[in-house]
């Protein structure tokens, strides 16, 4: 009964402060005001700490530009942890466009979305995100493709690290930083190997029930690691770059899963290419 109401609580007080939000982030965009970048972090740090989701931040976001982070993906809870870390924009499949409130709010936060199963416009779609790179927006990459269980790290996908490759010149570099996010404890409990679907959204599972049992399940810790960024310049092949990227995530991954530095690697680095990430 308490865990309900507390859920209830939690979506009512979300529910409310939204709409207001979304209105003043739409004037902001209209207005181009700089205050556009870093209200979305506000309203994330706002919903994680209603949601009860404490975070956990090892490293810290690059001040450089052009700058592209790529990082694992878990859950829909994503975006909000990591948005609430730093002023980003992400990378998203095409059909987050189209849900409710949810694509909304992705627009609100200037996503670029991704379609998928046209893999002829991967050039059209890397080139627009160096173009924002260009201009000095954070973009962040799930380079896996899809969620994971989050026990471990699918295998890294290229296609669109072009985007920064598309944008090194011969005299101009792009900084790829690479992260992890990592969830270990549920209601004070550490999440084990059994217990962490409770938080990852993989499959087909329906959004609105794993929303509805994570709000009933009681107060999340998740911890963001952040790596040493690294540059990519016009002889860093976009293989390459996945390749180095998958190894430091992985790295990063096990060391926010143990609380030390990882000994071991998880899958082999075996990078698939010209499929669009996921949210």
């Amino acid at each position: 009964m308490i865990a309900t109401a507390r859920a209830i609580f939690t979506l009512a007080v979300v529910g409310l402060a939204t709409p207001p939000m979304m209105l003043l982030q739409a004037l902001l965009l209209g207005l181009r005001l700089p205050g556009s970048r870093w209200l979305p972090v506000i309203y994330h740090r706002f919903v994680c700490r209603v949601m009860g989701v404490r975070i956990k931040v090892i490293g810290t976001p690059s001040p450089q530009r052009p700058l592209l982070v790529v990082s694992n993906h878990i859950s829909w809870l994503d975006i909000s942890v990591i948005s609430a870390t730093a002023p980003v924009s992400f990378i998203a499949k095409s059909e987050v466009a189209t849900w409710h409130v949810i694509g909304w709010l992705a627009r609100l936060q200037r996503s670029v979305f991704v379609t998928r199963e046209r893999r002829t416009q991967t050039a059209r779609t890397a080139n627009h995100i160096a173009g924002r790179l260009s201009d000095g927006d954070c973009m962040v990459l799930f380079a896996e493709g899809t969620t994971g269980d989050g026990n471990r790290l699918r295998p890294f996908r290229s296609a669109l690290v072009g985007a920064a490759e598309a944008l090194a010149a011969p005299d101009e570099v792009v900084m790829l930083q690479p992260m992890a996010i990592a969830y270990t404890r549920i209601n004070g409990l550490p999440l084990g190997y059994q217990h962490r679907p409770l938080v990852a959204w993989c499959g087909d599972l329906d959004l609105g029930p794993h929303l509805w049992a994570l709000l009933k399940a009681g107060p999340v810790d998740v911890t963001v690691a952040y790596g040493e960024p690294h540059v990519i310049d016009h002889e860093t092949g976009r293989k390459q770059a996945t390749a180095e990227a998958e190894r430091a995530v992985t790295g990063l991954f096990l060391t926010a899963m143990h609380a030390h530095p990882a000994q071991t690697s998880l899958t082999p680095v075996t990078s698939e290419d010209e499929q669009a990430p996921q949210t």
